[in-house]
């Protein structure tokens, strides 16, 4: 039998378009394998046997068969039958049968949707389960219009491949290809993406290539060169690119990541620690990840973001310049050194920043502010330089799931701070050229904490639980006795629960809500921020916790200052900082303060004419405009 020459992908079940399904699936440790259907209305369908090809793959068809229908795989006559390893969705959870998917059969009306590129993108960050109560696709679809007021412009999804359990973070997904049943059904998926691209909102999903899940795992009954034996994370087994067998491994990985590119319309990835992808094969696994979204995009643009904690760069650059081609990198430095200024504390991986101005400076100017230097807590060099690299590839946030989690006790990072720094903060955080992302529940000051969350079996959920204890001693305040008993059992159900969001603080916390609307519409419409440091952006640092950051633009715009306060008031008298005197024949009037009532503030200043005092726990922008001939200054 010849393999089907339509299949659109390497392995899975696909629906052809006369109706009839086609399987293909790598096996190369087996010598037969058989499809074996659930009974329907009490009859059983009988077993199709798959032929085998020289590489390995398991290929054949089954025109009885139809999109709906179950179904798992039996591998050389054993009594256990398993799932699909590329099951387009799993209805009962990873242990039970695959669904027959027929993606055709959903109606787009996203026809003139144009995908998203990273410049002018404000991301936001969501967990589906406890983004609403509800915690589905369909409840989330109906907050959308609610983040597109706000000013957010892409959604990332934290990830949703299927996983073992009824809750989870969704980094220990087995099964790549397929959905997680809890938040709906694949085309509920789709509809979500399909009205966030009708609200003109652009949709990236976060994928883990680096590990896969302990429980419900079976790609090694088809082939032990699934993952490396070179290899370890901290989380699991590597995934193998670049030894025995690695070609249908870096096929299966690349293949998901234009799958979702390609089925659900999503406009880019963010790649979780791609520094636990180990390859050293040419070209990269990465840059073939890179080349499969850009090509099943079919012209639409697309962001692929990277999580790297070596900050190296490498992976932005082009391939002309050695590089891999993605789009954005997540910045913990810019948190880091935040986090320090906010709540001084210095512990563990903190222990490597100050909070200072300049830091927050360079942070804004360069994006990573460890570009090759010693890095205490590693005792190594960390970093790589940065020159040449746009700055709004560094995606930069004040909190996200993994930094809210290791507090410990799933603190947000307003809950820790000063609320008057706290909203200086977010002001450099949304009008800095930089890629913003908020975390759900962020732009409200959400009550609700963020903590680590695994629904496992009782004796592996033990071992996470001492994991994650183990993992949060590395902060002395968390290694205590006392410390360790208040860390959340992530297998308990209220653990999850508490994680949800009460989407009605944002009237409760409007102070806080209309803090981030107003600045992201700054962001969004003053031709300045806008520009994203297009026109040229420079810092100074005015005092032990006060800093001047100017924003150079055009004649017709002016230029912009943002002034920060992290302290009590300030006076600049004399004042030989040169980023203070306003353009030639301008003055500076007072633009935006963190200080209005209705954020929450104690009140704003009258305009500006003379920079000589900043208010404390502030942040202040101020424009240039014109001079009037007869102010006389």
């Amino acid at each position: 039998m010849a393999q089907w020459s339509g299949r659109r992908f390497a392995v899975g079940a696909e629906v052809g378009a006369d109706g009839t399904v086609y399987f293909r699936v790598w096996a190369p440790r087996r010598t037969r394998v058989e499809v074996v259907f659930e009974s329907e209305n009490g009859a059983l369908p009988p077993a199709v046997p798959l032929e085998r090809d020289e590489q390995g793959y398991f290929f054949g068809a089954a025109p009885a068969a139809r999109a709906g229908m179950r179904y798992r795989f039996r591998l050389d006559g054993a009594a256990q039958i398993v799932p699909d390893p590329a099951s387009r969705f799993q209805p009962e959870g990873p242990h039970g049968p695959s669904e027959i998917v027929d993606p055709k059969t959903f109606r787009w009306n996203d026809a003139a949707w144009r995908g998203v590129e990273l410049t002018g993108q404000v991301i936001y960050e969501m967990h589906i389960g406890t983004f609403t109560l509800e915690g589905t696709w369909a409840a989330a679809q109906q907050q959308l219009a609610e983040l597109k007021d706000l000013g957010i412009s892409v959604i990332e999804v934290m990830p949703v491949n299927e996983f073992a359990g009824a809750f989870g973070w969704g980094y220990d997904g087995v099964d790549l290809y397929a959905p997680s049943h809890l938040y709906g059904r694949p085309d509920d998926f789709r509809r979500f993406v399909d009205h966030a691209h009708k609200l003109g909102l652009g949709v990236i999903l976060d994928v883990v290539y680096n590990h896969l899940g302990p429980d419900g795992n079976y790609l090694k009954l088809f082939s032990a060169n699934y993952f490396s034996q070179k290899h370890k994370t901290d989380w699991g087994e590597a995934i193998n690119y670049h030894g025995a067998d690695s070609a249908p491994v870096r096929e299966f990985f690349s293949a998901n990541a234009g799958y979702w590119i390609d089925e659900y319309h999503l406009d880019g990835l963010r790649l979780d620690a791609t520094q636990n992808i180990y390859d050293e094969s040419t070209p990269h696994i990465l840059s073939e990840i890179s080349a499969r979204v850009r090509q099943a995009a079919r012209g639409r643009k697309t962001i692929i973001v990277a999580e790297n904690e070596p900050n190296d760069v490498k992976l932005v650059r082009p391939a002309s310049a050695g590089g891999y081609g993605l789009d954005g990198l997540w910045n913990d430095d810019f948190h880091h050194s935040a986090r320090v200024a906010l709540t001084g504390d210095r512990e563990a991986y903190y222990a490597d920043y100050c909070g200072t101005p300049q830091e927050l400076i360079s942070a804004v100017k360069h994006g990573y502010l460890y570009q090759g230097q010693w890095y205490a807590w590693q005792k190594q060099r960390r970093g790589t330089p940065v020159r040449g690299i746009a700055p709004q590839t560094f995606i930069n946030y004040l909190d996200n799931h993994d930094q809210i989690c290791n507090s410990g006790f799933g603190e947000r990072i307003h809950s820790m701070s000063h609320p008057g720094n706290f909203r200086a903060l977010t002001a450099l955080l949304l009008l800095a050229p930089s890629t913003p992302m908020l975390f759900m529940g962020q732009e409200f000051g959400a009550s609700s904490r963020f903590v680590f969350f695994a629904d496992h079996k009782p004796e592996l959920a033990k071992l996470v639980y001492k994991g994650r204890l183990e993992f949060v001693s590395q902060f002395p305040s968390l290694a205590t006795a006392e410390s360790q008993a208040r860390i959340p059992d992530p297998a308990d159900a209220q653990t999850f629960q508490s994680c949800k969001l009460q989407l009605e603080e944002r009237q409760s916390h409007r102070e806080t809500y209309r803090l981030h609307r107003d600045l992201l519409k700054l962001r969004r419409e003053d031709p300045v921020f806008r520009a994203q440091g297009a026109f040229g952006l420079d810092g100074a640092v005015l005092g032990a916790q006060a800093l001047a950051l100017r924003f150079f633009g055009t004649e017709e715009s002016g230029d912009r200052l943002l002034l920060i306060n992290l302290s009590v008031d300030a006076d600049f008298d004399p004042a030989p900082e040169p980023l203070l005197a306003p353009p030639q024949d301008s003055e500076w009037h007072l633009l935006w303060s963190s200080q209005r009532p209705e954020y929450g503030g104690r009140g704003a200043a009258e305009p500006i004419k003379h920079v000589c005092k900043l208010p404390g726990f502030s942040a202040l922008v101020l424009a240039s405009s014109p001079r009037e001939k007869s102010s006389g200054v």
